[in-house]
């Protein structure tokens, strides 16, 4: 059996159209920027969730303390089927 060297410029041929492509491509840069909404800047300026939290937290605390908080049974279980089923 003899080969010739027929063609052996078919084993590269992707090679050049790579190197084609990779010089097309644009130098430009481009910047990530970020915009906060005015909404969402005036949700900032006001209270904060963990002033929020802690008023909440107190307010639960007289309660216990009074012995006037109630536990709303159906409400938890409610509550827990719809954490469990997501």
């Amino acid at each position: 059996m003899k080969i010739n060297n027929v063609n052996l410029n078919a084993i590269n041929a992707y090679r050049t159209q790579a190197a084609k492509q990779k010089s097309t491509q644009s130098t430009a840069s481009f910047k990530d920027t970020l915009e906060i909404s005015t909404k969402a800047q005036q949700m900032q300026s006001t209270k904060t969730y963990a002033q929020d939290r802690a008023q909440k937290v107190e307010n639960i605390k007289a309660q216990v303390s009074a012995g006037e908080y109630k536990v709303d049974a159906k409400k938890v279980a409610e509550d827990m089927l719809k954490y469990y089923r997501f």
